[in-house]
């Protein structure tokens, strides 16, 4: 037979044994004293799928019932309604019209939403006018 060496893969360390791997991190900022945690800005998927669901609820409707009416699927209307989905105008009208509203009122109702939670959050930190109070609605697509 022949002297035949099997092949056994070599290990080479890239830091020596037992040293740490270096850890860099931002410099430190000055001490500015504690910080309150910065409050999360709601998402306009979860205000108006909260809205749908309370309309429908309030309703007593089921999911089927709205979504056969807005020729949607059963099952996207339940992740509309629980935030997971970002629907386009189109699916919002149609889910706003089977509950008996326009899309305006589904729209108006969220930002009502929308106001009341931040203003919520602005009123713990300072007095008089906030940067959320707001007059009006926008919306882009």
């Amino acid at each position: 037979m022949t002297d035949h060496v099997p092949n056994e893969a070599r290990v080479i360390p890239l830091r020596p044994h037992g040293a740490r791997p270096r850890v860099t991190r931002p410099p430190a900022a000055p001490h500015q004293g504690p910080t309150a945690p910065v409050a999360k800005e709601p998402l306009w998927r979860d205000l108006v799928g909260d809205v749908l669901r309370r309309e429908r609820l309030a309703q007593e409707r089921t999911l089927k019932d709205v979504a056969d009416a807005a020729r949607i699927s059963m099952p996207y209307l339940s992740e509309v309604e629980r935030g997971r989905k970002e629907a386009s105008s189109e699916v919002l009208a149609a889910a706003a019209h089977a509950l008996g509203l326009g899309l305006g009122d589904l729209l108006h109702r969220a930002q009502g939403e929308l106001t009341r939670l931040t203003s919520h959050h602005a009123a713990g930190g300072r007095r008089g006018t906030s940067p959320s109070s707001h007059d009006g609605l926008c919306l882009a697509a």
